[in-house]
């Protein structure tokens, strides 16, 4: 694998594959960092075209480089910053909605305990996995979330079962930019009562930040490919002898010690029910615990042109078509599971098929293995 650090030249433009009609109120929301799938084909636009469907390159990312070579990985959803104040009256009330870095030390999150008095009053389906709550604080604590950008090197303590600092965690590095477009009437100055407007959104990366991703090909110089929408580029650069990741490689496989797993990158929900878990369904009885967002679904609207039966090699006119909707499940997402543990390393679903392996080859739903120190 050879790592790549890719420099946006303008705005980047991931839009979400929910289906959308310009017109009054539309509104295209985007999606940042893009899934894997997305910078693998911007990557993999350097390459020759193969006329068959080949599936032998790998990759691994996108995450997030600052000015420094610094690593950036997505905060694992179970930590907690606790702030400690002089005194009981300066306590502010708990903001667990908001990123912050005015703290002093983490927790994380548990499994609700039947045992304890203060929990009992909560109810959960019994079938399920146990809500995962707080652990008990001082009068003159409180909490909030850290920032959703962590360093390789907190990450390695978080996994180690560590405390973390501030300095490990950044927030957002970019901006986002909205960008209106509107079609006017042929020989007017009037926008289309129909059709005539919507609305996206762009990211725009703060200077010194990066995408960095690695792959299975080596380009020796750097070279500009087409990233995101509306025809924006990016410069594509070879990273050598990169050792934020060499410290992260010794978490790929569990140890004897091993209790916990971290989401590094998009997992795939399962696809059996109508609802999407956030973990593979046989893995319930393995599961203490899991603390994840709600799952992403992507899909969209495609326009298909079929092969002609009497001309193979001509197509007939587009027809409209509903691309299958898969639910991804959001990197961060950590998982606590008891004695035993699974033996897949990564979240994907269990049947075997040329699409899955595709995301097993890109390296969606990889696992970083951990302890959690009781």
């Amino acid at each position: 694998m050879y790592w790549y650090t890719i420099e946006p030249l303008d705005v980047l433009l991931f839009r979400e594959a929910k289906p959308f009609t310009p017109g009054e109120g539309s509104w295209a929301k985007g999606q940042f960092p893009p899934l894997p799938i997305t910078l693998f084909q911007a990557l993999r636009s350097r390459l020759p075209t193969y006329h068959q469907k080949t599936r032998d390159l790998t990759f691994l990312g996108p995450f997030l480089l600052d000015s420094h070579h610094q690593l950036y990985v997505p905060t694992p959803k179970d930590l907690l910053a606790i702030r400690t104040n002089l005194s009981t009256s300066d306590a502010p009330d708990d903001d667990i909605e908001k990123n912050s870095n005015d703290w002093q030390t983490t927790r994380r999150l548990e499994p609700l305990s039947t045992a304890n008095a203060a929990d009992s009053y909560l109810s959960f389906d019994p079938d399920g996995l146990p809500p995962m709550v707080s652990p008990p604080l001082d009068k003159n604590q409180s909490i909030c979330r850290p920032y959703p950008w962590m360093t390789a090197k907190g990450l390695t303590q978080y996994l180690q079962g560590n405390e973390l600092q501030p300095p490990d965690f950044h927030d957002n590095p970019w901006s986002v930019q909205i960008l209106p477009h509107s079609h006017l009437e042929d020989g007017t100055r009037q926008v289309k009562d129909q059709d005539g407007y919507f609305t996206e959104v762009a990211i725009r990366l703060h200077p010194g930040w990066k995408l960095i991703a690695a792959m299975s090909v080596k380009f020796k110089s750097p070279h500009v490919i087409r990233l995101g929408g509306e025809g924006h580029r990016a410069i594509v650069s070879p990273l050598a002898n990169f050792q934020p990741w060499q410290a992260l490689q010794a978490y790929e496989h569990p140890q004897a010690t091993s209790n916990i797993a971290y989401l590094l990158t998009p997992g795939l929900a399962e696809t059996q029910t109508a609802l999407s878990g956030v973990y593979p369904s046989h893995w319930h009885k393995l599961l203490q615990g899991c603390v994840s967002d709600r799952a992403l679904l992507w899909g969209g609207v495609s326009q298909v042109r079929r092969r002609l039966s009497q001309s193979p090699e001509q197509r007939g006119d587009p027809e409209f078509a509903l691309i299958p909707q898969r639910a991804f499940v959001p990197p961060g997402t950590v998982y606590l599971f008891q004695d035993t543990l699974p033996s897949e390393h990564q979240v994907l679903p269990t049947r075997h098929t040329p699409h899955l392996d595709t995301f097993r080859l890109l390296n969606y739903g990889k696992l970083l293995w951990g302890k959690r120190r009781q």
